[in-house]
């Protein structure tokens, strides 16, 4: 599986901006897709993700009420809207693909080159 994220760039706090990430190759029955993040001087951090099949997610408490996950799999892209952007935000982000839904960053093993999102005023 081959992963292109793409949607980033430069957003004053309190703005939005939707992620995209384009699905190349074969997908598999419990395959699912996630976003994580990396920001300056830390380590990455699990964001979001949902299943292929049935369209099941799950949010870091971090982002929840803020950011949606989804999918459109005609389209074999994957979203994240990202709504009341913070500073604390800023990060790249890269989306990833697992078997099955999950928080745990060992369980991706594709994972696209990651887009920069900068929120600030």
């Amino acid at each position: 599986v081959q992963l292109m994220e793409s949607g980033g760039g430069l957003v004053q706090p309190g703005g939005s901006l939707r992620l995209s990430c384009v699905v190349s190759g074969r997908t598999f029955g419990n395959f699912a897709m996630g976003w994580i993040r990396q920001a300056p001087g830390k380590g990455r951090e699990f964001v979001a993700a949902i299943t292929w099949s049935g369209g099941y997610t799950y949010q870091a408490d971090s982002v929840k009420g803020r950011f949606t996950i989804s999918r459109d799999t005609a389209k074999k892209t994957v979203y994240l809207q990202m709504n009341s952007l913070k500073p604390e935000d800023t990060a790249v982000y890269y989306c990833a693909a697992a078997r099955g839904l999950t928080t745990s960053l060992d369980d991706y093993d594709s994972w696209g080159q990651g887009t920069q999102v900068t929120v600030s005023s």
